[in-house]
């Protein structure tokens, strides 16, 4: 989808603005809380994924949070890092917890895209090796 769709009409952030929902949208993320996750998007928000180029609706990416839960413990976004970006911002992190078969520790960068506050669009690019733990043994 050409980007003029995702920037026509989005908020230009201020720095607290960008901040605040971010936070509380991993916040959400981290407590497993839907409805702080789902007051943070807009209901036709669309959540894409690198690894599988396809787009989530809220209630897809709800479940995939639900199945994170499940295979991973003690969750926690270290070293964010955001930068501001026509129509959303851009946030850097690493995802680690205590997985099945071992350690989790999955770099990742999202572009985010936000109209009234709440997020449209997400574009989240994350290396599939590091996510592994959560699912099969390493080696």
């Amino acid at each position: 989808m050409p980007l003029r769709q995702y920037v026509a009409g989005m908020d230009e952030l201020t720095e607290a603005e960008m901040n605040e929902l971010g936070d509380r949208l991993l916040a959400g993320i981290l407590a497993a809380d839907e409805t702080v996750v789902r007051a943070a998007y807009s209901p036709d928000a669309k959540i894409w994924h690198n690894f599988d180029q396809r787009e989530q609706t809220v209630e897809e990416n709800l479940a995939t949070l639900h199945d994170m839960h499940r295979r991973v413990t003690g969750l926690q976004y270290t070293k964010i890092q955001r930068f501001p970006s026509p129509g959303g911002f851009v946030q850097q992190h690493v995802l680690v917890g205590d997985a099945k078969h071992g350690p989790l520790k999955m770099p990742a960068m999202i572009r985010f895209w936000v109209a009234d506050g709440r997020i449209t669009r997400l574009e989240e690019y994350l290396d599939t090796r590091q996510a592994m733990v959560m699912y099969t043994s390493a080696g």
